[in-house]
């Protein structure tokens, strides 16, 4: 059923097929709902893609307090191209990219209150949340996962002998395969048998107490609410925003500070990084060098003409 009411209704749709039928994601679709509810009020009767319909979309978008921009922009710039000639494409630089947020390395004595707080939060209203997140949220850490990544895992994409994980259609429609440690593989296990003892309906790994996949909004707010609890005495505006993706980042610095700690070569040791992490781009591995304290930036380990000539080299071939 087409739940798409503007003049665009039916190319919008057929645009959303096309896309499936690549093995992309649907996440264009909620863009272009907002879009196609736009074009229905503003624009009933159009059928061509004008700029001054994008452009209206979208600084309607912003007029309201919406975000996603950048996103938006892609999910309306490729079905103008879809669309063909005669279409108006944003240009890429219309979008101006918000400042880049730079994520909270956790110390251990942070890592350790936080899980503190993961292990010991109770929810009366769905008891069995609590294991799931102890256990996502140390996969998350221990094998360097976005958190999506996590999320969707399947118990079919687990091997509980070898602990390897196989990642599906992670960023860019890309599979990988992650192992997990010995300690990390018997968490698995652990939680596997209670989890099928709830449900065997569908092959989510991680799961609700009623058997409904987490969603991504509640690993967030589950991960902000912890991590408070892990400081109680700061200030909420003086306390650094942590995310669930920042223990991903924290994985690749513990990985590269212990590389260093043995002496290492590092420019030798990220393409290894860069494979386990799912990274498309060296420069997306070598992010990870420049967040390290200075006392490892100052070591010899790290040859920075050598990593930002290839970092550079690799952003002209990307573009």
């Amino acid at each position: 059923m087409n739940s798409f009411t503007s003049a665009f209704s039916t190319k919008i749709q057929d645009y959303l097929t096309f896309r499936r039928a690549l093995g992309f994601s649907n996440d264009h679709e909620k863009h272009l709902k907002r879009f196609d509810l736009f074009c229905t009020e503003q624009f009933p009767n159009e059928t061509i893609l004008t700029r001054e319909i994008v452009c209206g979309w979208f600084n309607d978008e912003i007029a309201q307090g919406r975000h996603c921009y950048e996103n938006k922009a892609s999910a309306i710039r490729l079905f103008a191209q879809y669309l063909g000639e005669g279409a108006y494409i944003l240009p890429t630089e219309y979008v101006p990219k918000p400042p880049q947020f730079t994520p909270h390395i956790l110390t251990t004595n942070e890592l350790t209150r936080l899980f503190y707080e993961i292990d010991m939060s109770n929810n009366k209203n769905d008891p069995f949340l609590t294991d799931t997140m102890r256990v996502l949220f140390r996969l998350l850490y221990c094998c360097g996962l976005r958190p999506g990544e996590g999320r969707r895992i399947k118990i079919s994409d687990i091997d509980f002998v070898s602990g390897e994980i196989f990642i599906q259609k992670s960023k860019r429609n890309k599979d990988r395969i992650v192992v997990a440690s010995t300690e990390m593989n018997r968490l698995l296990k652990e939680y596997h048998l209670r989890r099928i003892a709830i449900t065997t309906d569908h092959d989510t790994f991680f799961i609700h107490t009623s058997g409904v996949p987490l969603k991504e909004y509640e690993i967030n707010a589950y991960m902000r609410n912890c991590w408070r609890a892990a400081n109680p005495n700061v200030d909420r505006k003086a306390l650094p925003q942590v995310r669930p993706y920042d223990l991903r980042h924290l994985f690749a610095s513990t990985v590269l500070q212990n590389w260093i700690d043995d002496g290492r070569d590092l420019y030798a040791m990220l393409p290894y990084l860069r494979a386990y992490m799912g990274h498309e781009r060296f420069e997306d591995t070598a992010y990870y060098i420049h967040l390290l304290p200075d006392r490892l930036l100052a070591s010899p380990g790290v040859d920075w003409d050598h990593i930002d000539s290839v970092g550079l080299k690799e952003d002209i071939w990307q573009h």
